[in-house]
This record gives C-alpha cells, sequence and structure tokens, in this order.
C-alpha cells in the first residue's frame, strides 16, 4: 500500500492560472523521490499541498489513508507530525542555538504551555543530540544559528523534521543556496539517515544529475503537469529535454 497517493491534483490561486494540474502518482514508504522541473513548473506548490501549507482546488491528496484536504485544524495538526519540512533557506530562528532549533520540531506534539515554557524531556533531547551526532554538526549544538554556515544550518533543519519522527520528510530546494561541497554533504546526509531510520523522502530539486544520483525515483514537472515519472536510468537527455521545455512535451511513464 502507498504512503501518498496523489490522484486528480489540481491547485489554482485565481480564475486564470492553475499552477498544478491533474497530478497523479503514488509514493511507497521507504521510497526516494526527486521532483525536478523548470522555475515555476509548481514543484513548491506540489509539497506544500501534500502537507496543506496551502489549500487544494482540487483533486485528492491521501496520506497514510487520511484524506489530507478533509482534516480539520486539529487533526491537520497531528498529520503535519508524522510529515517534516526542510526549506531551502532553512526557516530557523537564528539568535535561538541549534539544540533549541531542533527541539522546535517537537512542537507539534506538546501543548500551547509545553511550547512556550520549552518543556521537553530528556528522551527528546538525547534524541535531538543523536541527530546532530548523525549530521556531522554535534559540537555546535550550543552555538547560536547565526552562527553557522549554510550548510551547517540546513542540517539543523533537518534534524529538525527528522525528530518529528516522521514518515515522511518533504524537502523544497534544500541545496538551492549551497555551494557544491555543501549540497553534497547535505544530500548525502539526507539520504543515508532517511534510508537508515527508514523515512520516505520527496525533494525538489533543480539540480537534475543530482536528482539522478540519489533518488529511486524521479518526477519531473512542466507547466504543473507530470511529463515524467521513472528511475534515474530512464531519465535519457531526450526525456530531460522535454521536462525543461526544450521539446513537445508528452506524459511519459515508464
Amino acid at each position: 500500500m502507498a504512503l501518498l497517493q496523489i490522484v486528480g491534483l489540481g491547485k489554482s490561486y485565481d480564475a486564470e492560472t492553475s499552477v498544478l494540474k491533474k497530478i497523479h502518482f503514488d509514493v511507497k514508504a521507504g521510497e526516494f523521490v526527486s521532483i525536478i522541473g523548470p522555475s515555476g513548473a509548481g514543484k513548491s506548490t506540489l509539497l506544500r499541498c501534500i502537507n496543506r501549507m496551502v489549500s487544494i482546488s482540487e483533486g485528492t491528496v491521501r496520506f497514510d489513508q487520511q484524506d489530507v484536504g478533509g482534516l480539520k485544524k486539529k487533526e491537520l495538526r497531528k498529520l503535519r507530525t508524522d510529515i517534516g519540512m526542510v526549506f531551502q533557506h532553512y526557516n530557523l530562528v537564528p539568535r535561538l542555538t541549534v539544540i533549541e532549533n531542533v527541539l522546535h520540531g517537537r512542537f507539534g506534539y506538546k501543548s500551547t504551555l509545553q511550547g512556550v515554557m520549552g518543556r521537553f524531556s530528556e528522551d527528546e533531547k538525547q534524541q535531538a543530540f543523536f541527530l546532530l551526532q548523525k549530521l556531522g554538526i554535534e559540537e555546535h549544538a550550543y552555538k547560536r544559528c547565526d552562527q553557522l554556515s549554510g550548510g551547517q544550518q540546513q542540517r539543523v533543519g533537518i534534524a529538525r523534521a527528522l525528530i518529528q519522527d516522521p514518515k515522511l520528510v518533504l524537502c523544497d530546494e534544500p541545496i538551492a543556496s549551497l555551494d557544491p561541497n555543501s549540497s553534497k554533504i547535505i544530500m548525502d546526509h539526507l539520504k543515508s539517515i532517511t534510508s537508515e531510520l527508514g523515512i520516505t523522502c520527496l525533494v525538489n530539486l533543480h539540480q537534475v544529475e543530482v536528482a539522478q544520483q540519489y533518488s529511486d525515483r524521479i518526477i519531473g514537472l512542466n507547466e504543473g503537469e507530470v511529463v515524467f515519472d521513472g528511475t534515474n536510468h530512464q531519465l535519457t537527455t531526450d526525456r530531460i529535454n522535454r521536462i525543461y521545455g526544450i521539446e513537445t512535451r508528452e506524459l511519459i511513464t515508464v
């Protein structure tokens, strides 16, 4: 059974513009899936529909057998504990320490008072240090996040997502702001730690070669439509050209 099922998903912000058009695909538990496509293809909007950071205009998103579009506020809060999010620009609190930012990933499990008071269990703190150690930044635990490099901040963002104990992690252009060396470190960690912990990963990428290197499967978007869905070995030069609009687009399912 698929962990994530997307059927006929559409998203429009106004009557004239459709950002996503009848998106269909499933993601199995444990898969590492990359989404590629030109700027404006709808990649970020797609991820935000999955955890309903933006509303769904049409179609269905089912996550772990739940209809995401039909969830009430309390149910949606619970769902989001199972879906971690990693952002392009880290989305950290710069003046707080690394460990404090990581523990923010537990807020979904806390009451408002517990969150405000920063009440975290010893188990949660130990898990935070475990993840920082896995990501190679344990020695920075008590530094303010604004003292870290971009690559280090992104690792904090990954740790914050993973401490939720999610079933799925959504990564929105996690290496777009990083140099090649930092990008490799981030992708190596993302691939290894999600595989080790059995977490499904869906990641938006601009870099086709990175998607080919790390992914079990690649989905290509162009103008809000799926135009490729297959393995990295099936992503030929001709298919890449079609994803990026160099040739006439047509749906390719392999």
